[in-house]
């Protein structure tokens, strides 16, 4: 397994911008596609968007589709979500995980290792 550090997370207007990363230490040479999660007070952790092992795949909810973007570093030990145009309904504490497969998957039982989350407040 891989240890992941997210960080990036805060409060801010709607219509504001972040940009959350996470951090890949360990075993890295073992991890391959890398996803971001989402979990709203009340609801279920949800998908957010995954990118495969090389990058050159990704896939987004639609939910954010358009407004949010994701990639990886070109040392491939860290990740990205660009979160533009955010929403009150955006709130919510993010994940990153990591899959030892090489594709971009969408469900959260294939992601094997996960971060402890960072908080993103949006407010209106």
């Amino acid at each position: 397994q891989v240890q992941l550090v997210e960080s990036g997370g805060g409060l801010v207007q709607a219509g504001d911008s972040l940009r959350l990363s996470c951090a890949v230490s360990g075993r890295t040479f073992s991890y391959g596609a890398m996803a971001w999660f989402r979990r709203a007070p009340g609801r279920e952790r949800e998908f957010v968007a995954s990118i495969s092992q090389s990058g050159s795949t990704s896939n987004y909810a639609d939910s954010v589709k358009g407004r949010f973007t994701i990639s990886r570093g070109n040392a491939k030990n860290t990740m990205y979500l660009q979160m533009n145009s955010l929403k009150p309904e955006d709130t919510a504490v993010y994940y990153c995980a990591a899959r030892s497969g090489t594709q971009a998957m969408i469900a959260t039982r294939l992601y094997d290792s996960w971060g402890q989350g960072t908080q993103v407040t949006v407010f209106s």
